[in-house]
């Protein structure tokens, strides 16, 4: 460390289990954030004496949906010319280099594909077993910050998604790509998601009358999209394409999901107000 510097040159992968096969931080640390998620989740169902059975089935279709999601999120929001030619490395964690195919991972999952698929993947649960959507996504909500922090923490580890230079007397050399100090923005981003969780977990136990109305959910579109609105400004851009944009792709898919929460905000607000 020089100044306030610090100089990052963390192999992604912690060991190989074969010899085409890693064990990465990338995939430990989103495994960790989705098991300790679901923990304090089932929690949640014990207090409020909801059968754990209905949770298990449920974090089957969000851990599904949120693969698919980030996934074909990526393929389609940041290449699709690319995975339109190569349509088997969608849904394949390998990669055609030279003649043959080999295994790399899945590199490249977009959070808001993320959402989304997480959004669907909750719809067709609560279709099926016959549950109220937004009682579902008051819940989920106040666990995936954490989920969501532990992606950003295997960013970091991966030297992936970094910021833009800063002054060059601060920041995270990432020197697996250069010798540039940058905003450590993947840290940025997990430490903000961490405090939205305890807000969302605040304003679940101490709101109780507005707890399952969507408000917590409309509290998590808007913090969770507005911070990462905000952070993009602090990111390099994933693509080239986005040099050539006012704001980037990630901004741009951000929008929407801030206004969704706006407006759920509103309309619970006056429910609730209405049914005092």
């Amino acid at each position: 460390m020089k100044d306030k510097i610090i100089n990052w040159n963390v192999d992604p992968v912690i060991f190989w289990i074969t010899d085409t096969f890693p064990l990465k931080y990338y995939g430990l640390f989103f495994m960790t954030g989705l098991l300790l998620a679901h923990y304090i989740i089932k929690r949640i169902y014990i207090k409020e004496n909801i059968p754990i059975a209905n949770l298990e089935k449920l974090f089957i279709y969000i851990v599904v949906g949120t693969l698919l999601g980030a996934r074909l999120g990526h393929c389609l929001f940041y290449d699709p010319s690319y995975y339109f030619q190569n349509p088997v490395e969608i849904l394949l964690p390998i990669k055609k280099i030279g003649d043959s195919y080999q295994f790399i991972g899945f590199q490249g999952l977009a959070s808001h594909g993320g959402a989304i698929g997480v959004l669907i993947a909750i719809a067709l649960y609560c279709q099926k077993y016959k549950t109220k959507f937004l009682w579902v996504l008051d819940r989920v909500t106040i666990v995936a910050p954490i989920a969501a922090a532990f992606i950003r923490f295997g960013n970091f580890m991966n030297s992936e998604i970094y910021g833009k230079p800063t002054n060059g007397n601060w920041g995270v050399v990432f020197q697996r790509d250069d010798m540039i100090p940058r905003h450590p923005t993947q840290l940025y981003e997990a430490f903000s998601y961490l405090l939205i969780f305890g807000i969302l977990f605040f304003i679940y136990k101490n709101r109780a009358k507005e707890k399952a109305n969507g408000l917590i959910f409309g509290v998590f579109l808007v913090l969770l999209f507005l911070t990462r609105f905000l952070i993009e400004f602090f990111k390099e851009n994933q693509v080239g394409f986005e040099s050539q944009m006012l704001i980037n792709m990630g901004q741009v898919l951000s929008i929407p999901f801030i206004i969704i929460g706006l407006i759920l905000i509103i309309t619970r607000k006056r429910q609730t107000v209405n049914t005092l």
